[in-house]
């Protein structure tokens, strides 16, 4: 697979969901800020400049220029910087990947769909809502569910990964990067075929 630094147009944007500043670091809710960083590295850029009301950098991918882009927002909120990125470079919905963490899957299981509902996800809810709907692929990052149904999910997913499941959820991150190039070479398809 063929990676390069600069790109000239966009014709993808992969967007990774987070909250920002150092208290969210290393925590559940941030994977897909993880995989924003294990794509940065693949490909030997940094996601370091602000726009868009995020942090963005372009890069290619497949002979593809793909923005990837890190919403400053906080998440509920990741609709209203995705728009803006999708606006200025006149990108289709679905030609956005979304990459977030997944709460339903075992730590460090990947999942690819081509399209869906929020799941309750707060970063899924706006974007479908501000984004123009349900149709763009996405990559779920599996986190792992509260050990018992009175651990509150908010303090779950804002917790500090440790132990095996940070690990696992490292190593889906750096697996991600390889289903997000597979999904913009070889279509949504072949990703879902060969990661779920």
């Amino acid at each position: 697979m063929f990676w390069r630094k600069k790109s000239s147009s966009v014709s993808w944007i992969a967007v990774f969901l987070g909250n920002p500043g150092k208290q969210y670091d290393n925590t559940r809710h941030n994977a897909g800020f993880l995989a924003g960083d294990a794509t940065a590295m693949r490909t030997g850029v940094k996601i370091n400049r602000i726009k868009f009301s995020s942090l963005t950098t372009s890069a290619t991918i497949g002979g593809q220029g793909v923005l990837l882009i890190k919403p400053q927002t906080y998440m509920n909120l990741s609709g209203g910087a995705l728009w803006q990125a999708m606006a200025f470079y006149r990108v289709p919905l679905e030609n956005v990947i979304v990459v977030f963490d997944d709460v339903s899957l075992p730590p460090g299981k990947l999942r690819v769909r081509r399209k869906g509902s929020s799941g309750g996800h707060n970063g899924l809810k706006d974007i479908i809502k501000k984004c123009g709907g349900e149709d763009f692929p996405r990559i779920k990052i599996g986190v792992g569910s509260p050990p018992h149904e009175d651990y509150e999910m908010a303090d779950w997913v804002l917790a500090k990964l440790s132990g095996e499941d940070r690990k696992l959820i490292a190593k889906a991150a750096e697996d991600s990067v390889d289903a997000l190039e597979t999904i913009i070479i070889q279509g949504v398809d072949s990703a879902m075929a060969k990661y779920n």
